[in-house]
Formats: structure tokens, sequence, C-alpha cells
């Protein structure tokens, strides 16, 4: 039954400090049980989606960077996160009216909840959607794309490290004439690094999505729509050179860190393993910016990363040997140099 006009039961503040406790708690039941009354009450799945799970969602994220969470509690509160959404799809159905839409995340990208939510509202909107999951090699993609026939490809991105693979995904996507709208916080802000690899167009959020597809979208007429200027720059030699020898470089820079920091002699197993971690994100956007073209990749990276090294008591001298460490061995490739430079100037130096 649907409440009367005016009576619907707004998403306050209050009640989404109740569902971040459920989540936080790992209380799937409480958490599916909350959506069911708010739909109960007729408050707007689409409402639920964004504003409940989609807020609670982003809370976590701040949570972990913060260090007030661990990486398993926040594994865990996606979890509930991704029942309490299946619970509204559950309660939800429509009728498909529009067309039919594939939507994946990019090769590697493992954050699945987002592009979840995203195929909910695209459902709710009236369209059919195959929803492919997280990590979905381009491959894959094209062979489903050819068995399935849909009117347009949406493509999720989360991290720039993920880029060069979104580029193989769109480019394949291109070829089979279909229109491909990108998302997420990967393609950078305002989503210019999606129109660069050849994307016909971006979303902010969820929400904007469905506005675009139900309105001037998907555009005719596909593969006669020129790439962008400087698409022919994309993958130069640099970024080739980085990614061949990325296991090389994590190596030689884990075996000189304790040459210029020796504290790192005493590191157990976990430290090293944290470290040598660290050292190939350092690289992966690195390469993603070479990739694009755009130092503000890495040097966003580098910003976030600062703070979220300092959350857990980590001095910026960390960072600043780890870029110091990569850096002394590509002093052949200019652009590297440069964006590491940069950064490098952007540390405190205490």
């Amino acid at each position: 039954m649907t409440a009367p006009a005016g009576t619907l039961t707004p998403i306050t503040a209050h009640l989404s400090d109740d569902y971040l406790q459920l989540v936080a708690d790992g209380d799937e039941v409480g958490a599916t049980e909350l959506v069911g009354a708010l739909l109960d009450d007729g408050v707007p799945a689409q409402r639920i989606i964004v504003d409940l799970i989609g807020g609670a969602q982003r809370r976590v994220g701040e949570l972990w960077a913060a260090n007030e969470w661990s990486v398993a509690r926040e594994h865990a509160a996606t979890a509930v996160g991704e029942r309490a959404l299946a619970a509204v799809a559950a309660r939800t159905a429509v009728r498909p009216r529009r067309g039919r839409i594939a939507l994946a995340c990019v090769d590697g990208e493992w954050h699945g909840l987002p592009a979840r939510m995203l195929a909910e509202l695209l459902r709710l909107d009236g369209w059919r959607v195959d929803f492919l999951g997280a990590s979905v090699p381009g491959r894959h993609l094209i062979v489903h794309l050819h068995q399935t026939g849909p009117d347009a490809v949406a493509l999720s991105c989360m991290l720039p490290t993920r880029l060069p693979r979104a580029h193989a995904a769109i480019t394949a996507c291109r070829a089979a004439g279909l229109p491909v709208i990108a998302g997420g916080p990967g393609f950078g802000p305002g989503g210019r690094w999606a129109q660069r690899l050849g994307a016909h167009a971006w979303a902010a959020t969820g929400e904007e999505a469905v506005t675009r597809l139900a309105t001037d979208w998907p555009p005719r007429n596909v593969t006669d729509l020129p790439l962008p200027d400087g698409e022919a720059f994309i993958g130069d030699e640099e970024y080739t050179h980085l990614v061949r020898s990325r296991p090389q470089l994590i190596a030689t820079a884990m075996d000189r860190l304790p040459e210029i920091y020796p504290p790192a002699r005493d590191y157990d197993q976990a430290q090293a393993e944290a470290t040598s971690e660290d050292m190939g994100h350092i690289a992966d956007f690195l390469a993603s910016a070479l990739y694009v073209g755009e130092p503000d990749v890495f040097l966003d990276f580098i910003t976030w990363t600062t703070a979220v090294l300092g959350s857990r008591g980590v001095p910026p001298t960390a960072l600043r040997l780890g870029l110091t460490l990569i850096r002394d061995q590509l002093i052949d490739f200019p652009a590297a140099t440069t964006m590491l430079d940069t950064a490098l100037r952007t540390l405190p130096r205490t």
C-alpha cells in the first residue's frame, strides 16, 4: 500500500545515522527491515537507493580513509549495503519499456556497489539492464554485446588506475557500433578523461545518468562520431616503459629503501608487504597519468594519499622516500620525472 500524499517519510539525518549503525554492526536483517519499512511508508525506491544506501556507502569510505574503520569492516558494511539494495529491488519490479543497456565495471575495477545502484535506478526508469558486475574483462564484455545487442553500454570506473583498461573497453564498444556512457570518479573531475578516452557521454551521478538516457540518449550514428583531439597521444613510450618495468621498479625501490631509511631494515613481513603495495600504487597512478597525459591524475593521488597516511600516523617523509626511489629509476623519462618532482614539491618537509 502507498502512503497518502504528504505523508512520505523523508530520509532524515537521524534515519541515515540509524541505517549507518546497522551497516556498521553488519546487521543485514535490520538493514533490510528498515528499507522495507520505508517502502511500506511510500518512500520512493530511488530516494532509498541514492540518499540512504548511497549516502551510507560514501560515509563508509570516509571512515576507512580516516582510519576509523578497517578494510574488513568496510567490506562487511558494503555486503550489508548490497543486501539492502537487493531487498529494494525485490519489492520494486518495473516492466521494461525503453531499451536494453549493458552495465559493467571496467576490468580491474572491483567497486561494484555504485554500478549496482545505477542498475536499479535504470530498471526503475524502465530499462532492461544487463548488470555484468565488477571487473569485467574487455573480451567478455564484447562477446556479451554481440550476443545480446543492447542499445547502449554504461561503464563504471572508480579509480584512475583503471583508465587504460577503460579506454580499451570504450574503443571496443565504439568498434561494435554502441554508444558508451561513462561514470565514476576514476574518469576525473567533470568526467574530463572519459571524453578523452572516447566515451560519448559522462554522468556525475546515477540520477544524472538516468536523466541523460531518458532524454537525448543514446546518440545515433555512433561509428561516425569523431574521436576527441589528442587521442593519438594516449599511451606513449614512457607509459609503455613504466608498465613493462613495474615489477623491477618496485623491487629495486624496496632493495634501496634500507639505505636511505635504516628503520626499514627491521620491517616485519606485513610492513614490507604494505610498503611494496604503496610503491605499486605510486607506479600505477603515475602510469595512468602518463597514459592520458594528465598530471592531475597523479597529483590528486598524492594529495589524497598524504591525508590517508597522515590519519594512520605515517609522516610525509615516508611518501617522499617512495617517490624519490621511483624517480631515481626514471631519470631518462622527462614527463614522469616532471610529475614526480611536482609531487615532491607539494609534500610537507616535516
